[in-house]
C-alpha cells in the first residue's frame, strides 16, 4: 500500500477521474500552472491541458454557474472555491440553482457537481479567510455534504461524489493536507452516508469531524491512561448523515461527546446532538458533551488563534464531564 498525503491523495482521486473519464473536468482559481493555493492540483495541468484543467475568473458566482451548466449538459465538473469562506460569493447558485433543478424538473435534470473547497485555523489566516461553514450547506435539502480527515478517506469519497448525480460540498481541512496514510493500490469509492469507526472504546463516544477526528484521537488516548476507554467515530459524510451508526455507538457507551472546529452556535454539533437525544435518549447516563470554536470571528494573533479554536484538550475535558471525573 503507497503512502500518500492527503494532498496527494486528492491529486491522486482527480486524475484517476480524468484519465478514465473524459467528462470529468476541474476549474477554479489559480488551478492550472499555480496548483491552487495549497498546491492540490500542481501538475495536472500538464497531464490533462488547459481544457480540462481551466483557470477561472475570479468570480465565485462564475465558476460555480458554469460547473451547474456543465453538469446539467451531461459532464462531472469538479469546482474548487480557493477557501471556504468565498463559498458565500456564490451561496445564490448553490443554494438556489444547483440544489433545486434535479427536484424541480421532477428528476428530468441530474446536477453532478461536485464543490471542493478548503478552509479552517491552525496558520493565522485570520477571519476572512478560515471559517468552517459546513453547517450552512447541511440546512440545505438537495445537496449533499462531505467532509474527509484522512487521505484514505479522501480518496473514496472524492471518488463518489464525483460520480454522484446530486451536487456535493467537499469539505477539506487545510492543515490536514500534509497529513500521511497507507492508502489501497486500487482506489476503493467510499459510498456517501458511511461512518467510520476510527477507534472502540466502552465508556464515551466522541463524534468528530475534519481536524477535530485528530484531536479527539489524541484526546482518547490520553483518557486511557485515566481509565477512560473512548470510541471515536467520524461521520464523514455530513449529508446524508450515517444515523444507524452514530446512535448505534452511543448506546453502547451511554455518553457522547460532539466536536468540531465550526463555532459551537448552530453548528454541525446540535444537529448530531439532537439525533443523539431523539433516538437514544433512554441509553444516555450523561448530557451530550459538544466541543467547537468559541463565538468570536477568528483572529488572526497566532496565540488568540489557538485559544478560540478547540483542542485535544478541550475534548479531554469535555470526557471528563462526561464521565464524571472533572
Amino acid at each position: 500500500m503507497p503512502e500518500l498525503t492527503y494532498r496527494e491523495a486528492v491529486r491522486d482521486t482527480l486524475a484517476t477521474a480524468m484519465r478514465e473519464d473524459e467528462d470529468v473536468f476541474i476549474m477554479g482559481e489559480d488551478i492550472a500552472e499555480m496548483g491552487g493555493s495549497m498546491g492540490v492540483t500542481q501538475g495536472l495541468v500538464d497531464e490533462f491541458g488547459p481544457e480540462r484543467v481551466r483557470n477561472t475568473p475570479i468570480s465565485e458566482m462564475a465558476i460555480v454557474g458554469a460547473g451547474i451548466g456543465a453538469a446539467m449538459q451531461g459532464m462531472r465538473p469538479v469546482v474548487e472555491i480557493m477557501y471556504e469562506d468565498f463559498l458565500t460569493l456564490s451561496l445564490e447558485q448553490i443554494v438556489n440553482q444547483a440544489a433545486k433543478h434535479r427536484y424541480m424538473s421532477g428528476g428530468q435534470l441530474k446536477v453532478p457537481l461536485t464543490i471542493r473547497t478548503q478552509g479552517g485555523a491552525g496558520w493565522s489566516p485570520g477571519a476572512q479567510h478560515a471559517q468552517q461553514l459546513e453547517a450552512w450547506l447541511v440546512h440545505i435539502p438537495g445537496l449533499k455534504v462531505v467532509f474527509a480527515s484522512t487521505p484514505e478517506d479522501v480518496r473514496g469519497l472524492l471518488w463518489s461524489s464525483i460520480y454522484d448525480d446530486n451536487p456535493v460540498i467537499f469539505f477539506e481541512h487545510r492543515t490536514l493536507y500534509g497529513i500521511k496514510a497507507n492508502v489501497p493500490d486500487e482506489l476503493e469509492p467510499i459510498p456517501l452516508g458511511r461512518a467510520r469507526v476510527h477507534r472502540e472504546g466502552e465508556d464515551v463516544t466522541v463524534i468528530a469531524t475534519g481536524r477535530l477526528v485528530h484531536e479527539s484521537l489524541a484526546a482518547a488516548e490520553e483518557a486511557e491512561k485515566e481509565g477512560v476507554s473512548v470510541e471515536v467515530v467520524d461521520p464523514r459524510t455530513l449529508q446524508p448523515l450515517d444515523e444507524d451508526t452514530l446512535v448505534g455507538s452511543v448506546k453502547k457507551t451511554n455518553r457522547a461527546v460532539v466536536a468540531h472546529e465550526a463555532v459551537t452556535r448552530m453548528g454541525f454539533g446540535a444537529e448530531v446532538a439532537a439525533v443523539l437525544q431523539f433516538q437514544a435518549f433512554d441509553w444516555l447516563d450523561a448530557p451530550i458533551e459538544r466541543v467547537g470554536a468559541k463565538f468570536v470571528p477568528l483572529p488572526f494573533a497566532p496565540v488568540m488563534e489557538e485559544f478560540v479554536v478547540p483542542h485535544a484538550e478541550d475534548v479531554l475535558e469535555a470526557i471528563r464531564r462526561t464521565v464524571g471525573r472533572s
